[in-house]
């Protein structure tokens, strides 16, 4: 008898492990959270003595479990999403949090660069090389490169410009040896990459990698972002509202709390991002007053290949009805537009 209950004690065990721990090939999103966004970045010498705030949103994202999908499929406040919804094709968990990494990096380059042009500061750009995103299978660099590498120089040639990389790359013919300088974490390494035709790239020869150019921005005042545990593009607007706050001697928040959503572009106009509705819930759950929103416009055919797909204003909009929400949900299509509204907004007394 002990036996028998010692086996299905096991049994229960394996079950239970099987259903909320064995990952599925899909994801679970939800509402995440707001942060505000005052101790996440630093100004040297910057006002802080704004009394509303500026906040981020963020969703939540995580493998899904058997138990989890099931739930997914009953709750208005989670969505199943397809790997591919996810991931890039043939990319790897690893690349895909390196890729957020890289365009939370970009989104707060952007930021910076809007921020300070709005305050009419200079700032400086280098170019430091160009960022590995991922490595094709079979590809060149297979095995020889890594996502998240940085290439310095080609045949000794530094790369310090925008567009270099592509321009030396492409004077290479198949077979021909490419000599790389990259820095892998504390290491710089000298390899040796044969080109080959890039798979599933028609007859083109090049590495087998995707890449970014990476930048060093350099301003005075100094800003210094605490983000590490926070990835992708969609903070840009927020941050960029945020250091702005921190360079002009004025609230800009004008008392109330905050938040939005929205990549940052490098000229000022703000982009379509994912999960608009989750982080509207999110939002109304930290007592946020006034929500920024892309009002991204939609091209024809996406409107005729995705039937029903809304705006991200719309989306937001839509959410709050949903929830009964007493948010000011607020469409931008640029920097100027979240500017613009703030200049007009009465203080909060």
């Amino acid at each position: 008898m002990r036996m028998k209950k010692v086996g299905s004690g096991i049994a229960i065990f394996i079950i239970a492990a099987l259903l909320f721990l064995y990952p599925l090939d899909s994801y679970i999103s939800q509402p995440g959270g707001a942060y505000d966004l005052a101790p996440l970045v630093e100004i040297d010498d910057g006002d802080e003595d704004d009394v509303g705030t500026f906040s981020l949103m963020t969703i939540s994202l995580s493998k899904a479990t058997a138990a989890t999908y099931a739930f997914a499929q009953i709750s208005s406040k989670r969505k199943i999403l397809p790997v591919e919804n996810v991931r890039k094709a043939g990319e790897s968990e690893t690349e895909y949090d390196l890729r957020q990494k890289k365009m939370m990096s970009d989104s707060q380059f952007n930021a910076i660069t809007v921020a300070f042009n709005q305050a009419g500061i200079p700032i400086e750009v280098d170019y430091n090389g160009v960022y590995i995103m991922n490595v094709l299978e079979k590809g060149a660099s297979d095995k020889i490169l890594k996502a998240g590498d940085l290439i310095k120089s080609i045949d000794g040639v530094a790369l310090e410009e925008s567009g270099e990389f592509v321009t030396l790359i492409a004077e290479k013919k198949l077979g021909e040896k490419v000599a790389l300088t990259v820095e892998r974490e504390d290491e710089v390494l000298d390899v040796t990459v044969v080109l080959k035709e890039i798979p599933d790239a028609e007859g083109r020869i090049g590495l087998g990698v995707g890449f970014q150019e990476d930048r060093n921005l350099t301003t005075v005042p100094e800003v210094t972002m605490h983000t590490s545990n926070i990835g992708g593009p969609s903070a840009g607007l927020m941050f960029t509202l945020e250091i702005m706050n921190r360079l002009l001697d004025e609230d800009l928040t004008k008392g109330y709390n905050i938040a939005g959503t929205g990549e940052m572009f490098v000229d000022g106009t703000v982009g379509r991002i994912g999960g608009a509705d989750f982080k509207v819930m999110a939002a109304d759950r930290e007592g946020v007053e006034i929500f920024f929103a892309p009002d991204d416009e939609l091209p024809e055919e996406v409107k005729a290949m995705n039937p029903g797909i809304m705006t991200n204003y719309e989306e937001a909009v839509q959410t709050a009805k949903k929830i009964n929400s007493k948010m000011k949900i607020v469409p931008v299509k640029s920097i100027d537009d979240a500017l613009a509204y703030l200049k007009k907004l009465e203080a909060n007394s």
